[in-house]
């Protein structure tokens, strides 16, 4: 199956490696971010396929925007990658600030609210109808990692917003579901690799995989027919502190 993708926070790291595979799949791919600039980098490799726009995914209007300006280019909207997060220095829960708790929550769960909200509407009413929307979670939907309450919190939410996504789905031929990815290989996890807290008070280095392998899982969830749901979904690296007692 290929069609209409939108993909959030597509101009790095694990958005864009989806975007492009997506892209090499068959799909015409409306890549959002914040940074025009990234996001042009992306669509240079496949112009006449890809479509970027500048959003703020904690923005209702500018959300609106997206989805109207990607059927005004394509016609439909036939998967939503709900990709866009971040997160904030490590701190202990007595340190974090409201700013920084209010940071988090608005992208990582208003921002993928607002987004799949978007997409139920398009989806529901379009011909044909239907649709599926695919979270991006994250172990931290599963365990914490050391100082990180806020983004834990965000992430724990985002297994709630699947859950009533794939419920309310049913009616409206929309699918919804969710990967949780375990220490892909990005910027954004570089630290990570050379060295992170663990729940012992040590600092040791994790494993991490290839983002493709991450890109490709996405490619394989969003190829199956409406009738068939993959519902959560762990990839991970093999070794790292996640099974077990760390």
């Amino acid at each position: 199956m290929s069609g209409v993708a939108i993909v959030t926070g597509g101009g790095s790291g694990v958005g864009r490696a989806v975007a492009l595979a997506l892209g090499r799949a068959g799909w015409c791919v409306v890549i959002a971010g914040r940074r025009m600039g990234a996001l042009a980098a992306v669509c240079a490799e496949r112009p006449d396929d890809f479509l970027g726009i500048a959003t703020d995914v904690r923005d209702e209007y500018s959300v609106c925007a997206l989805f109207d300006q990607a059927v005004a280019r394509f016609g439909r909207i036939d998967l939503l990658f709900n990709n866009a997060g971040t997160a904030t220095t490590p701190s202990a829960v007595s340190d974090v600030s409201l700013d920084d708790w209010t940071s988090v929550i608005a992208v990582n769960v208003t921002g993928a609210f607002l987004c799949a909200r978007e997409a139920f509407r398009r989806m529901a009413a379009q011909t044909p109808r239907g649709g599926r929307i695919i979270n991006n979670g994250s172990l931290s939907a599963h365990v914490p990692r050391p100082h990180s309450a806020p983004y834990t919190v965000s992430k724990h939410a985002i297994t709630g917003l699947t859950r009533a996504l794939s419920l309310e789905g049913r009616a409206h031929d929309i699918a919804c579901g969710q990967i949780d990815i375990g220490n892909a290989a990005t910027s954004m996890t570089a630290g990570i690799a050379a060295g992170s807290l663990q729940a012992d008070g040590n600092i040791a280095p994790e494993p991490t995989i290839d983002v493709g392998h991450v890109a490709a899982t996405v490619v394989h969830m969003a190829s199956l027919p409406l009738d068939a749901n993959i519902q959560f979904l762990t990839v991970m690296a093999t070794k790292m502190p996640f099974i077990g007692r760390g």
